[in-house]
């Protein structure tokens, strides 16, 4: 049995968790920027996931059952700023708001824990992949 295709599924999963991960921190690192280099506030990103075959000459009999995750894109989210009412910042505009990040904090560390639990998903799976693989090995002795 080949056990490469079980290793990249699970390892195309970690890495798409993480890529989700390194967004939620930089959602949650910027939530207060009201200046970035492109000019307003920051915008919220968010990570596209598509799928990808996984093909093998097993997958090939599986007629594309098989597949891998990958992160398509990071995308901006489309709903906008919010604006506050603040006109001692010194971004306020004439009427005294200021464009904030449309991050949400208690949205963010939701999505945190979610990610968490996808890549402990995926490194059991992963693990228990390896396990099989030694097991096999310890039979061919």
């Amino acid at each position: 049995m080949d056990f490469s295709v079980p290793f990249k599924i699970c390892s195309s999963g970690l890495a798409a968790q993480r890529a989700r991960m390194d967004v939620i921190t930089s959602n949650l690192a910027n939530v207060g920027t009201t200046r970035t280099p492109e000019g307003g506030p920051y915008k919220r990103k968010e990570v596209v996931l598509g799928s990808e075959n996984a093909v093998t000459e097993f997958s090939d009999r599986l007629q594309g059952v098989l597949q891998t995750v990958e992160v398509k894109e990071i995308a901006e989210d489309k709903n906008g700023v919010k604006l506050i009412y603040d006109p001692s910042h010194p971004d306020a505009d004439e009427k005294g708001f200021v464009a904030m990040p449309n991050v949400n904090v208690v949205l963010e560390m939701a999505e945190m824990i979610n990610v968490n639990r996808s890549y402990e998903a995926c490194a059991t799976a992963f693990d228990a992949t390896k396990n099989m693989a030694l097991k096999a090995i310890d039979l061919g002795k």
